[in-house]
């Protein structure tokens, strides 16, 4: 028998038309999106604005992100990165809140040759796909940014890179949903439920039947770990671990930083994020080590020993906070967007490293799905049927 959760917000009394399950960014945003093109909506989760946002950087790094075949991702990053002007001023007008959004630019760094070359690399793959950057010497580095240590042999100057604070991105959209009627069912999903091939609602953790018109799967690295779901559209997502520190820079040492600093340090990304209230992160190890999220001392040891020799100043600054969250990763790193094989179940998940960047991207092509059916052209490559076609092609 089912029943009325009560731990649900305004509005739990309509059977929504969406119903989207997690409420990190990813979730909140696809919730605000679908709310403004009028769908009585909801969300799932037993603390929405939390997820892996809350321990992200919030770089905005679509050039200096770029990967070698990851050319296609490139496409769907800039396109996100082109929308965040726009897209964090009306989110500021609609709720009041700064997300503390700044165009401040990255400066990729080498310290030996190895690095050197590889920047080098990384430099002529921007060009070649129409990027703008600009090579810099070890000298030009450290006058840009004089915290940095002798040994810095180069780098890479993108000024096209910007930066977000995810916690404040993550309370305003909370804001913004709320302000749009967006109803929260503060409880967890545990089984999709299925009528006649097609996704209908969910059962959650208290045992309340929650039913929906569509229902999208947001739940970042937990998307896979949904009941009910039927194999072949499981989302084939896993958590990787990443461990995060956060240090103050006292006034006496500021400004510490000008803008985002980042290079590889003996084959691990090692990166230094300023804020303008005095915080820098510093991130981030990447572990598959399933869903464990304990800081180690190790992850802090590297990270501290990483950052020292790229700022060597880092070691006087107090240490505020450590904290450790899982990425959704894919298969091909790339995330899953829109309409899966079984009607009525959307994903958008899958984001991996470049949740906080490809927010408001998701956003409207997850928008634009449950108003059509499919997704925009932008997406497209980012279908999770990308997946379900290698598994129905595979010889028996």
């Amino acid at each position: 028998m089912s029943r009325t959760s009560d731990t649900s917000d305004v509005g739990s009394d309509v059977t929504p038309d969406v119903l989207v399950v997690g409420g990190g960014i990813i979730g909140l945003v696809t919730a605000w999106r679908a709310a403004q093109r009028g769908f009585a909506t909801a969300v799932l989760d037993p603390e929405p604005g939390g997820g892996a946002a809350q321990v992200a950087a919030g770089m905005l790094a679509a050039v200096t992100e770029l990967h070698y075949g990851e050319e296609t991702l490139l496409g769907l990053n800039l396109a996100s990165a082109r929308r965040y002007p726009e897209f964090t001023a009306e989110l500021t007008e609609l709720t009041g809140q700064d997300l503390g959004y700044r165009r401040c630019g990255t400066l990729a760094v080498a310290l030996d040759a190895d690095d050197r070359a590889h920047l080098r690399e990384l430099h002529a793959l921007q060009r070649q796909s129409g990027l703008r950057s600009e090579w810099l010497s070890g000298r030009e580095c450290r006058r840009l940014e004089p915290m940095l240590a002798p040994g810095v042999r180069g780098g890479l100057r993108v000024d096209g890179d910007h930066q977000i604070d995810p916690r404040r991105l993550a309370a305003a959209l909370v804001t913004a949903c709320e302000r749009t009627g967006v109803a929260f069912h503060r409880v967890r999903a545990e089984r999709l439920t299925v009528v006649r091939d097609r996704a209908t609602g969910v059962v959650t953790s208290d045992g309340t039947v929650l039913s929906a018109g569509q229902v999208v799967l947001a739940a970042g690295s937990l998307s896979g770990r949904l009941a009910g779901v039927p194999a072949e559209v499981l989302p084939p997502v896993r958590p990787v671990k990443g461990q995060v520190l956060r240090l103050t820079v006292p006034v006496r040492y500021a400004p510490f930083l000008s803008r985002t600093v980042r290079a590889v340090v003996r084959g691990s990304h090692v990166y230094l994020v300023p804020r303008e209230n005095g915080e820098l992160v510093v991130g981030a190890t990447s572990e598959e080590l399933g869903w464990d999220t304990t800081v180690t001392a190790g992850g802090v040891y590297e990270l501290l020993r990483d950052a020292h020799e790229l700022v060597p100043g880092i070691t006087e600054l107090p240490l505020t906070e450590t904290r450790a969250g899982l990425r959704p990763g894919s298969p091909d790193n790339a995330p899953l967007l829109g309409p899966t094989a079984l009607d009525g179940l959307l994903l958008a998940t899958g984001h991996y490293r470049n949740g906080v960047l490809l927010t408001p991207v998701t956003g409207d092509a997850l928008a634009h799905a449950l108003t059509t059916g499919e997704l925009p052209e932008e997406a497209r490559p980012f279908s999770p049927r990308r997946f379900t076609a290698a598994l129905t092609e595979q010889p028996a």
